[in-house]
Order: structure tokens, then C-alpha cells, then sequence
């Protein structure tokens, strides 16, 4: 008995360690994104970035050429809502028809409808005005923070986060998780090389990404359990 009460203690507590972990490192990674985004909304908006995002252009430049260019222009089509809106769409009808898992699919389109919409309020409230020599054709709209920056975090991350869940095998989660982050920093380095915003920019979309991926992930997790315990309460009562 007792042997059996130590090991259920043993299993309890390296679960709410391993819990406690997770909660930090998210918590950790959360506040630092929202830092580093107010301290370089403060630096681009004081012009202390200029000599930053003047570098990064000057850097890329220097490895400009038409068979770079055209792989820059397929990463930024992945960032772009002419392939994230119908992505977005077939994911969402997968986990709904598909995987049967209604959480998910709900999941996908809060997720970017809210990215979105912040988006469109940060950039009115900023309202930074972009480079003024695109590398092909300028591209509409205010410059700060990066919509592909912040999308891709978004829905990328969101896949990443799925995969985390439910993929059981450790090596493909590891994989996942490498080739999606890559992805992430290649669409944002896309945008810079393309000369469409300032590496300040896509920076700052990175960090704004992060902190509404990880509050929208809190929020809709709150929702889920709300939502389980209310129909395991009907259950019960329909039960007796």
C-alpha cells in the first residue's frame, strides 16, 4: 500500500513539474515577445532603427540574384492570404470532417480571423509607410509590424502546436517543429530581401505573432475545458 501511494506521489508530482516547466518556458517566451516588441515600436518610432534596417538591406543585397529572388517569391507566397485564407479553409474542414476534432477546427479560424484583424489595427495605429525601393513592385498598405511576419507565426505556429499535441512519435515532433520555425523565419526574411519592409518590421510581427498565438491558444484552451465540463455535467444529469 504504501509502495503503491509513492509511486502514485511520484507520478502526480512529475506531472505538475513537467506542467509547471511548460507554463514558465511559455510564460517566459510570452513576456519576452512582448517586451521586445514595445522596445522596437519604441526604437523604429524614435528613428533608431535606421541604421539597422539600412544594414539588413545592404547585407541581402549583396546576395541578390534571379535564382534567390525566385525562391524569396515562393516563400513569400506562403505568407501571403492568397494561400493562407484557402489553407486555412482545408485545414478547418479536415478537422472537422475528417479527424473529427471539433476543437481544432475551431481553433484555425479564431486564430487567424483574430491575427488578422489585429493586424489591420496595428498597422492603422502605426501607420509606418514602406520602403520606398522594392526589389520587384511595391507592395500596398503601412509597413510596421509585417503582416507575413505575423500571419505565418500565427498559422504556422498553430500547425506546430497541433503537431506537439498529437503526433506521438518524438523524432517527427522535433521535425515539425525545426522545418515549421524555419519556414516561419524564411517567409519574414522574404519580405526584407524583396525590400517590402524594413527587417525592424518583420521583427516586430514575429513578436506580435508569438503574444497573440499564445493568448489565443490560453483563451480558447479556457473555452474547451468550460465547454467539456458543461457536457460532462449534462451527461451526468441526463444519467441519473
Amino acid at each position: 500500500m504504501i509502495t503503491y501511494i509513492r509511486d502514485k506521489f511520484k507520478k502526480y508530482f512529475a506531472e505538475f513539474t513537467l506542467f509547471s516547466v511548460e507554463v514558465f518556458i511559455l510564460f517566459g517566451i510570452f513576456g519576452g515577445a512582448l517586451i521586445a516588441f514595445i522596445l522596437i515600436a519604441r526604437q523604429v518610432f524614435a528613428g533608431n532603427t535606421r541604421n539597422f534596417d539600412q544594414n539588413a538591406f545592404l547585407f541581402i543585397a549583396g546576395h541578390v540574384s534571379n535564382i534567390h529572388t525566385s525562391i524569396m517569391e515562393f516563400f513569400t507566397f506562403l505568407g501571403t492570404h492568397t494561400f493562407l485564407i484557402p489553407a486555412n479553409l482545408l485545414l478547418t474542414a479536415f478537422f472537422l470532417f475528417v479527424k473529427k476534432r471539433r476543437w481544432n477546427s475551431i481553433k484555425i479560424p479564431a486564430v487567424a480571423l483574430s491575427s488578422l484583424l489585429l493586424m489591420f489595427v496595428l498597422k492603422l495605429f502605426f501607420q509606418r509607410e514602406r520602403p520606398i525601393t522594392p526589389l520587384l513592385k511595391a507592395a500596398k498598405g503601412f509597413s510596421f509590424p509585417s503582416g507575413h511576419a505575423l500571419m505565418s507565426v500565427t498559422f504556422y505556429g498553430l500547425l506546430i502546436f497541433i503537431a506537439l499535441q498529437t503526433v506521438k512519435q518524438l523524432w517527427l515532433k522535433w521535425a515539425i517543429t525545426v522545418f515549421g520555425i524555419a519556414l516561419i523565419m524564411t517567409i519574414g526574411l522574404s519580405r526584407v530581401y524583396l525590400r517590402v519592409h524594413y527587417a525592424s518590421d518583420v521583427l516586430a510581427g514575429f513578436c506580435v505573432g508569438i503574444v497573440w498565438l499564445i493568448s489565443s491558444l490560453w483563451l480558447l484552451d479556457k473555452m474547451e475545458k468550460f465547454s467539456n465540463k458543461k457536457i460532462a455535467i449534462k451527461k451526468e444529469l441526463q444519467d441519473l
